[in-house]
């Protein structure tokens, strides 16, 4: 059983509720969407074919408890389920991101996902696939890649529709790096009083000349 894989790494853990932590990162090949704004182009297509003993191997000397899969978008690979079993069985604790157009039910409930809505700035908010905002669960995280003012009315429209019980500082605001200053966002949120959590990039922070590996 084999996965197409980019890159694995270990770095900081530059975003979600983890931000700050060392982090083993599993970069998978291929993605369905083509944001405007993506920084890992280099995804689409570029991999090479690593059985999931190799990967868990490999993770492994690493030495760190902490892995998050990734992409490209790391569902559109049927092996990522049981990737994900694999290393939760080995005793490390599991993210996956995942763009957010494709079903996240059959992921092992002790994996945290991360869920992104694509606004409309991205150019892909006709691939939100919206069934999985009824999964969330306090485990999971919810992200809003935000550009403009018109992509952060879009983001606070679909907060009502979140589960009760999901938790209102797990949803992640994160503007566009380059694009919308965090002080702007900043200020819609406090203006809005919204019950949401400023989210930014720290790798891009501590790396800014790096595109990869970081």
């Amino acid at each position: 059983m084999t996965l197409l894989v980019n890159e694995i790494f270990h770095s900081i853990q530059g975003e979600s509720l983890s931000a700050g932590r060392p982090c083993v990162f599993i970069r998978l090949t291929g993605c369905n969407l083509r944001c405007t704004y993506c920084d890992t182009t280099y995804a689409y297509d570029e991999g090479s074919a690593f059985s999931i003993e190799e990967i868990v191997a490999r993770v492994k000397s690493f030495s760190c408890a902490l892995v998050e899969i990734t992409g490209g978008e790391p569902l559109l690979q049927d092996e990522t389920s049981e990737l994900i079993c694999r290393l939760i069985a080995s005793g490390h604790e599991m993210l996956i991101e995942t763009n957010g157009s494709l079903d996240i039910s059959p992921l092992h409930p002790e994996c945290s996902r991360i869920l992104d809505i694509k606004c409309p700035s991205s150019g892909m908010s006709s691939k939100n696939r919206m069934e999985n905002l009824s999964q969330l669960t306090d485990r999971d995280q919810l992200k809003f890649i935000i550009g403009d003012a018109s992509d952060y009315d879009f983001a606070k429209k679909i907060l009502p529709a979140l589960p009760t019980a999901f938790p209102r500082d797990h949803v992640l605001f994160s503007p566009v790096f380059g694009i919308l200053p965090p002080a702007t966002l900043s200020g819609w949120i406090l203006r809005d009083r919204l019950s949401v959590r400023l989210h930014s990039q720290l790798h891009k922070i501590i790396w800014p000349d790096e595109e990869r590996g970081r």
